[in-house]
């Protein structure tokens, strides 16, 4: 394993990255990173359509399914949500390996650290969709964040203790 790997280095590098990528994504519009025309574009017989039908709940006080948004739209939905978790999931998981080299003897004390520190970011980037026009800061969103990072820290901690005790 390289020296940076080892250090932890180039994982916080890589949370840097993320960390950029979504400040420059909130600081669009919706209207900037909508991709329902690609989707209607790309999905114009529909598929699955009958299926996805039967999909229907609430998300922040509003109507989720096809019926109250349409095809793309309720396409782009999931993928956006997808977006938010996965992102986070990355930011969260990236915090904790790069923290783990410097907090050797307490991987519980790194897992909260992330988590938290995702999580706080996750708040600060939806003030920062409230400052930008056409954009609505949710808490739930929040809340998806930070349940992308809790679960990559979680598989981090699993892995490692998993690891440890097949060595000994």
């Amino acid at each position: 394993m390289n020296k940076q790997m080892k250090n932890g280095n180039l994982y916080f590098v890589f949370a840097l990255v993320v960390m950029a990528v979504l400040f420059y994504s909130s600081s669009m519009t919706y209207e900037a990173q909508s991709q329902v025309s690609t989707i209607d574009h790309f999905l114009k017989n529909q598929p699955f359509k009958e299926q996805l039908n039967a999909i229907s709940f609430q998300y922040a006080g509003k109507d989720v399914s096809i019926a109250a948004l349409g095809y793309g739209k309720f396409i782009e939905f999931y993928l956006r949500k997808g977006a938010h978790f996965t992102t986070y999931f990355l930011l969260g998981g990236s915090l904790y390996l790069g923290l783990l080299p410097r907090l050797k003897n307490s991987q519980l004390l790194g897992l909260g650290f992330a988590w938290l520190a995702a999580t706080g970011y996750a708040a600060t980037d939806e003030f920062h969709q409230m400052l930008t026009g056409d954009r609505t800061p949710l808490f739930q969103d929040v809340m998806l964040d930070s349940c992308g990072a809790l679960t990559a820290c979680v598989l981090v901690f699993l892995w490692r203790t998993l690891k440890h005790k097949r060595r000994s």
